[in-house]
């Protein structure tokens, strides 16, 4: 099997933020793979912004690594029992770039969060975001990474190995969801 395109969003958009190192984690246990993170930092959705001006080149950058990629990780954080509104935003922006860039496209939906849950409620709303755009969306195993700020070693891996199996077990499945 040949090296994959692998394209993970955050919906964090903190630099130290523990759903960006989650998803670079997913990025190191599905290797091979060439990796690309998203850049969520784009302006608000706004229709009167979009007919005077068209779609941003943020947005439609976004658009084309998603069409590109083999596979898409998205991990979301819980903000007031939802994804956050940067990603939000984002899956908004792209609904209205030309094409469908999530049809069909593999994914995997994980999330980190501060509470005991792991950001189950965020990552079972975003699921729902994205059934407009028809993904094969993973339906396990579940990675809720609960407790998040304390569950990464200095070197940005799981010290975990119950949550390190789990996401290597969705990456093993989203490896397999490409193949199919």
């Amino acid at each position: 099997m040949g090296t994959h395109s692998l394209l993970g969003i955050s919906g964090s958009l903190r630099a130290q933020a523990t759903n960006r190192k989650l998803i670079r984690e997913a990025a190191r246990l599905f290797d091979p793979a060439s990796y690309v993170e998203a850049d969520l930092l784009l302006p608000l959705y706004n229709g009167d912004d979009e007919e005077a001006a068209g779609i941003p080149a943020a947005v439609q950058l976004l658009s084309d690594q998603i069409a590109d990629a083999d596979a898409v990780v998205i991990s979301t954080p819980e903000y007031n029992k939802g994804p956050s509104g940067a990603l939000k935003n984002a899956l908004d922006w792209v609904s209205r770039t030309k094409g469908s860039p999530w049809a069909g496209k593999p994914v995997a939906v994980m999330s980190a969060a501060a509470g005991r849950a792991g950001g189950e409620r965020a990552q079972m709303v975003l699921r729902g975001f994205m059934v407009p755009f028809r993904p094969r969306i993973l339906q396990g195993p579940e990675m809720h990474l609960a407790s998040s700020s304390d569950e990464f070693g200095e070197n940005g891996h799981l010290k975990s190995e119950i949550y390190s199996n789990t996401l290597q077990g969705l990456m093993d499945a989203l490896k397999a969801e490409i193949a199919r």
